[in-house]
């Protein structure tokens, strides 16, 4: 895993490269990011967007979804994966903040994690994206790139969200996220990444491990 100053090198190298990270997620509150947050488990945001841009515009508040039948739910979102554990959740989710938030969403980790569906990494992007709160959410991006480039060294997310933390400073947390998102989605792709463009690759792991093999 690189130390403080090499870690300082690749994220400043990266916002060179996407100074317009964010996220990709569309929403206009709130209670919109944490719906698409929770319909986003393993599908695209591009997906999510195409789904909730018709979603959104027939049901606004939490209350309105908790009204929903969740065979209703399911029609609407059943190009998502896992739409009928999701619906479910989402039913669920909005009851709760009707019953014992007034409505609005949550502020703090615990009060988000007592929702269904939504664990660190859900709470952790709404409360960077919805309220500022500085949080580093470790997505299926956000852990491969940082494992695979060197900034972090886990096979988990938690000790990887615990790396992060401790190696970025924390007001470039939510920067750091996105930015490491944006890169694993255009450059450092699952398959096939595309090392021979990358302005990182002289000081990322992955490719002076395989440079090593030529």
């Amino acid at each position: 895993m690189n130390n403080k100053k090499n870690t300082e090198e690749i994220f400043n190298k990266l916002y060179e490269l996407y100074p317009d990270a964010q996220c990709e997620l569309n929403h206009t509150n709130p209670f919109e990011l944490l719906i698409a947050t929770v319909l986003s488990a393993q599908t695209t945001d591009k997906k999510v967007n195409e789904v909730t841009a018709k979603l959104f515009n027939k049901y606004k508040s939490p209350d309105d979804f908790a009204k929903l039948p969740q065979e209703e739910l399911e029609k609407e979102i059943k190009e998502i994966g896992l739409y009928k554990n999701k619906s479910k959740n989402i039913i669920s989710l909005s009851k709760a903040l009707v019953e014992n938030f007034n409505g609005e969403v949550p502020r703090t980790h615990e009060e988000l994690m007592s929702l269904a569906g939504v664990g660190r990494k859900t709470a952790n992007v709404v409360l960077s994206n919805a309220y500022g709160v500085p949080a580093f959410a470790v997505d299926t991006h956000v852990f491969r790139v940082s494992n695979r480039i060197g900034v972090a060294k886990s096979k988990n997310v938690e000790e990887t969200e615990k790396q992060l933390t401790d190696l970025v400073p924390k007001d470039q947390w939510i920067k750091a996220h996105h930015t490491l998102i944006f890169h694993g989605r255009r450059m450092c792709k699952a398959i096939k990444p595309q090392c021979g463009e990358c302005t990182i690759k002289e000081v990322c792991k992955y490719y002076k491990s395989i440079d090593d093999e030529k």
